[in-house]
């Protein structure tokens, strides 16, 4: 059934269904990544903040998992030259770049024989990407989470640049949790769906349990769209629970740093003993110990349809069995939901 679904896009990611894991920053575990590629979609890692050595590593990590089709992804503004390099040198056959011009790399990953996305906010980042030689743009609605490059919305964004890039094909990211977004997007001209609030609360995702009851239990109006948690992003607007952190922040009148409440104090440490500190961009991962709901719980607005802890394979399994029921009802809307009528 999920014939249904495969597309241009997926022929050209050797991928079964149109789905992508979006790289979750360090919940992003070649863990999930391996199963996300196992279960036909396309697993990604986020190595900006790796050392290459570490990238390498995590590389052979998915490969020992999977034999399918992987990307890594790569912030522009930090140096991740040195990381490209080893992405490149061990054949990774996609490679996703974000905040930042694609135009420096893109030449030199499709020399390599990878295929370049990339992530925009805007129609203007997008037809830029294009005249750059990008292979796929990812198109990101304000309602994402994480860190969130423009101000339109997902419904808006996705078919206005498909217009403005087609043949280039588009991805759309931001308020996709459930087949339901994702036959949507389809519907708006996009050839696949970017999840990345959904895949926080999969089983191989490396995220705290904390984090992960906090996703369950939030509702889209949980989420902010916020400055707050800046700590080695600065100047990037990203999208986050509102906690205990963000709340002294915003009664503070959200003042710049370093003038805000609890400013330098230490809420948590990691498991080799390492201390965090309040307004860092680190989300809580497993083994950390503090005041975890003080750090930052990114997620997008979709976690409002975040309900449960799953395995990515079975939550991609009901996530494209969702679509193709969706899209079949589209189609013949007299039909029963047993085929009959």
């Amino acid at each position: 059934m999920t014939s249904i679904l495969r597309n241009a896009l997926c022929e050209r990611l050797g991928i079964d269904v149109p789905v992508v894991q979006a790289p979750i920053g360090s919940a992003a575990a070649p863990e999930l990544a391996a199963a996300v590629a196992e279960a036909g979609g396309l697993g990604m890692l986020a190595s900006t903040w790796q050392s290459p050595e570490r990238a390498r590593l995590d590389i052979r990590h998915v490969r020992q998992r999977t034999s399918r089709p992987f990307g890594v992804n790569l912030v522009m503004d930090f140096p991740i030259i040195d990381t490209l390099a080893v992405c490149l040198d061990e054949g990774v056959p996609v490679i996703s770049t974000f905040w930042g011009d694609p135009k420096p790399v893109s030449h030199r990953i499709r020399d390599a024989g990878a295929l370049h996305m990339h992530t925009i906010g805007s129609v203007r980042e997008a037809v830029h990407a294009a005249s750059c030689g990008v292979d796929i743009i990812v198109a990101q609605g304000w309602e994402a989470g994480g860190h969130v490059r423009g101000t339109t919305a997902t419904m808006v964004l996705v078919p206005a640049v498909v217009d403005a890039v087609g043949p280039i094909p588009v991805m759309a990211a931001g308020g996709i949790s459930d087949g339901r977004g994702l036959a949507a997007v389809l519907a708006l001209g996009a050839q696949g769906a970017w999840l990345g609030t959904r895949f926080l609360a999969a089983t191989e995702a490396f995220t705290h349990q904390l984090y992960r009851q906090h996703l369950v239990t939030a509702t889209a109006e949980d989420t902010v769209h916020t400055h707050c948690f800046d700590g080695g992003w600065p100047d990037a607007p990203h999208r986050a629970l509102r906690n205990p952190t963000l709340q002294r922040w915003e009664l503070a009148g959200s003042p710049t740093a370093p003038g805000r409440p609890g400013e330098g104090e230490v809420v948590a440490f990691d498991s080799v003993g390492q201390a965090h500190y309040r307004y860092e961009d680190l989300m809580p991962l497993p083994g950390m110990t503090g005041d975890l709901a003080d750090m930052a719980l990114y997620a997008g607005q979709s976690v409002e349809l975040v309900r449960e802890v799953r395995p990515a394979a079975q939550l991609i399994q009901e996530l494209t069995a969702q679509a193709v029921n969706v899209i079949d009802q589209m189609r013949h809307p007299t039909r029963t939901t047993d085929g009959t009528g």
